[in-house]
């Protein structure tokens, strides 16, 4: 949108994790706010109407009917935490929140890196999404300490298979939710 420009990129204004999004990774989007040729974003529209607020959670009508039925689907990046995310960072604060995304970012930098075979990029992208950071550490510490031996392929799938695991403890889908 015209004019429209942020400077925390990796966070959006209505809550997603822009850092972590595969379309932001592969450089197709810069985030909310970032650079020219920005999709046209009703949000953001709605934003400058409402005083140009940072943040949705910092209006006065927030949660308004735009949140209503928000994370019943996902697009390029999950919105199932869009409205915890937001309360979390409301509850943090800038700072602390994130570092906590700089944090994420660097895992899931790593994970792509050494653990994808071309087929894992959106999975991680939502494991790091929905999972808490401890888990992620404790996931990727066990993947550091027991796949040197293994091809690509083989590390990948046992990737795949700790965080199913670690989801599935948590009652957690790792799987982007499509419109019907």
């Amino acid at each position: 949108m015209k004019n429209f420009k942020r400077e925390n990129l990796s966070f959006s204004l209505c809550g997603l994790n822009c850092g972590l999004c595969p379309m932001n990774l592969d450089h197709y989007c810069p985030g909310c706010g970032g650079g020219e040729g920005n999709q046209s974003c009703s949000i953001a529209k709605c934003s400058f109407q409402h005083g140009n607020i940072a943040y949705c959670f910092q209006c006065e009508s927030y949660p308004c009917e735009r949140y209503e039925h928000i994370d019943e689907f996902d697009s390029f990046i999950t919105h199932r935490h869009q409205k915890q995310d937001m309360e979390k960072f409301k509850a943090l604060g800038t700072d602390c929140y994130s570092a906590e995304q700089q944090r994420k970012k660097a895992l899931l930098n790593h994970l792509l890196n050494a653990y994808n075979d071309g087929r894992k990029k959106t999975f991680f992208c939502v494991a790091v999404n929905l999972l808490e950071l401890d888990d992620l550490e404790n996931i990727i510490k066990v993947l550091d300490e027991n796949t040197l031996h293994l091809s690509l392929k083989e590390k990948a799938a046992y990737a795949a298979k700790l965080f199913q695991e670690a989801a599935a403890a948590k009652n957690i889908t790792l799987k982007l939710r499509r419109k019907k």
